[in-house]
């Protein structure tokens, strides 16, 4: 790092004040690099630990699931269900969940949209021109907090 030693303000030339500028600037760029790197790492160790705990939460839930499906079963026996039927009916509601929350899955997945209207958009952009389509946007484009940003490529 060069450093350039102050002079009277009226004797520092343009060149003198534009390397000191300089000189400032990337001693401040160097600064918030690392003040950044140190804070990514010091995030992402808490993210990893708190990922490692949520997965710990996760299988202990699931080991709560099986231990509450046997209990299940076993106070359908105690009803007086037969044993492998009790055991049955635990696992065939099991499995309509599951039907359940894929059906529903598939039908959020068929209600995307492949971002047509940022596609649009860009290619709009490139060309330099103007796409009237764009100046429609839905009621919840740029929408935070009951307030309605208008989404408009500038012009």
């Amino acid at each position: 790092m060069t450093h350039i030693p102050p002079a009277e303000p009226q004797e520092e030339s343009l060149g003198a004040l534009v390397a000191a500028a300089s000189d400032h600037i990337s001693t401040l760029v160097r600064a918030e690099i690392e003040l950044a790197k140190a804070e990514f790492r010091f995030d992402a160790k808490r993210v990893g630990t708190a990922a490692g705990l949520f997965g710990a939460a996760a299988f202990m839930a699931h080991l709560c699931l099986i231990l509450a499906s046997f209990t299940i079963a076993y106070a359908l026996v105690a009803a007086g269900v037969w044993t492998w039927l009790a055991f049955l009916i635990v696992t065939v509601f099991y499995l309509l969940v599951a039907a359940l929350l894929v059906f529903v899955g598939i039908r959020r997945l068929k209600g995307l949209t492949g971002m047509k209207r940022t596609l649009r958009s860009l290619k709009t952009i490139k060309s330099g021109g103007h796409d009237p389509a764009l100046d429609t946007a839905p009621a919840t484009a740029g929408q935070t907090d009951g307030h309605r940003d208008p989404v408009r490529p500038s012009q």
